[in-house]
């Protein structure tokens, strides 16, 4: 059995798609999670083995429109190591 770990990312609005995509090319990202900088959760979604881009475009279009209302954000990351 893996296990998992947290990691945490402070990044703009304008940075957010970039960072999120390059989270998922990673490949051993289970879960992401974003933060607005109170740190309510705005968005929480799984990444399973297999996911592929038609699939996650509707996510990515979604992350992108929130880009631009958001200032800062928390990007927290279910990895396993």
């Amino acid at each position: 059995m893996s296990k998992r770990f947290y990691e945490s990312f402070k990044v703009d609005g304008e940075n957010l798609l970039k960072k999120v995509k390059e989270l998922i090319r990673e490949g051993n990202v289970r879960r992401i999670i974003i933060k607005d900088k109170n740190d309510k959760e705005l968005i929480v979604f799984p990444l399973t083995v297999g996911v592929v881009g038609v699939v996650l475009a509707p996510v990515l279009a979604a992350i992108g429109a929130m880009a631009a209302l958001v200032g800062e954000c928390t990007i927290t990351v279910e990895r396993e190591g």
